[in-house]
């Protein structure tokens, strides 16, 4: 298990959903991960459940944001990049030509940080550490162990956010199908694929470990979640799976070695 007490900038470092039935969200992913739910009060009746792992945070069940809900946008994972200054990535962001659709702002005491979508369409957080640091615990069974950008355009995505955070894009000769791997310093720090015919916009998503891949996606169904990729080959001794939580998040789930 590796153990985080702080992400480099450009690192990957935390992921959240917003769903529709925070309660019932809880549920599936307690039962699927093992997390325990830390409930951590952010307004009037509003709570934000941190999902901890062996007491240390993984990731975080939110509920959805009102006006989401009423413009009948779908539960959804958040992925959340590591930065100096929110403010800064903000600005680099626009001048790239991404649309910044939440400008810099502060979360209480714990961070500072935008929403911003991607020249190709794909939304992503910066995060600016205060209090937290994002995940404890990555790269290992029930924790965040990959980060997927789905693109019309890779090598336009690819120029994008090495321009923004500083990535490296190195194509994976293994691959059957077009892939980028992406590096961030000598730590590789995701991936982009491509959009393809899928019926879905271009998006982020993110991928959790699992002890094994095909109990995993068994147990989503158990849970009431649907799989819809998988188990497919990523490699010699990796396999990973595409699934759907019962309010309609998207996520992966990869099953092999993980890097420190």
């Amino acid at each position: 298990m590796a153990e985080r007490t702080q992400h480099a900038p450009g690192t990957f470092s935390w992921a959240d959903v917003t769903t529709t039935d925070q309660e019932a969200a809880k549920s599936f992913y307690t039962g699927l991960f093992g997390w325990e739910a830390d409930d951590q009060p952010v307004g009037d009746g509003v709570y934000y459940s941190m999902m901890r792992l062996g007491g240390r945070a993984a990731a975080a069940v939110s509920p959805q944001p009102p006006q989401q809900r009423d413009a009948g946008v779908p539960s959804m994972w958040n992925n959340y990049v590591t930065v100096e200054s929110a403010d800064a990535a903000a600005d680099r962001a626009n001048e790239l030509g991404a649309t910044v659709h939440a400008p810099p702002f502060d979360v209480m005491d714990v961070g500072r940080m935008a929403v911003i979508q991607d020249p190709q369409g794909a939304f992503f957080m910066v995060w600016e550490p205060r209090a937290s640091i994002g995940a404890e615990v990555v790269n290992a069974p029930a924790a965040l162990s990959w980060n997927e950008l789905a693109s019309p355009d890779p090598p336009e995505s690819a120029d994008f956010y090495g321009s923004l955070f500083g990535w490296r894009a190195e194509q994976m000769e293994s691959s059957p199908v077009p892939y980028l791997i992406l590096w961030n310093g000598e730590r590789t720090n995701g991936g982009i694929r491509e959009l393809g015919d899928t019926p879905a916009p271009p998006h982020w998503m993110p991928y959790f470990g699992i002890e094994d891949i095909d109990a995993g996606l068994a147990r989503t169904g158990e849970l009431g979640g649907s799989a819809l990729m998988g188990p497919v080959e990523a490699g010699p001794g990796r396999r990973i799976g595409v699934v759907r939580d019962p309010q309609g998040a998207v996520f992966g789930l990869y099953d092999g070695d993980y890097d420190d």
